[in-house]
């Protein structure tokens, strides 16, 4: 079977991305990375589920990539909301919550096993 481009595929959503970021927050700059970070995240999860359903044989793991999918987006969250003026607790509370429910998933998972 072929390997699928998912690194070609990646760049370009990355760019669209960006450009629609670049339309929708053009006047705030301190927005626009923020809101990349965390719709690049997103991405970074649907190509997990490509993973999952079409595993490489040395390749990382769907529940890997979907962690730092998960980990972009929080993180691109909570700048996204310690820029619009909001408590940073809030932003670091998202974050914290977010690594906590990876590390209780990856110990299930391993306890599963």
């Amino acid at each position: 079977m072929p390997r699928k481009p998912l690194e070609l595929l990646s760049f370009g959503v990355l760019i669209v991305i960006v450009a629609v970021n670049l339309v929708a927050f053009f006047p705030r700059w301190e927005v626009i990375f923020p809101s990349v970070l965390a719709l690049f995240g997103v991405w970074v999860m649907v190509t997990a589920g490509i993973r999952a359903r079409s595993p490489e044989k040395y390749e990382r793991g769907a529940f890997s990539t979907f962690a730092w999918g998960i980990l972009l987006t929080a993180i691109g969250g909570a700048w996204f909301l310690s820029v619009q003026g909001l408590p940073v607790i809030y932003a670091f509370a998202l974050v914290l919550i977010v690594i906590g429910v990876l590390a209780v998933t990856a110990a299930l998972r391993v306890w599963r096993k």
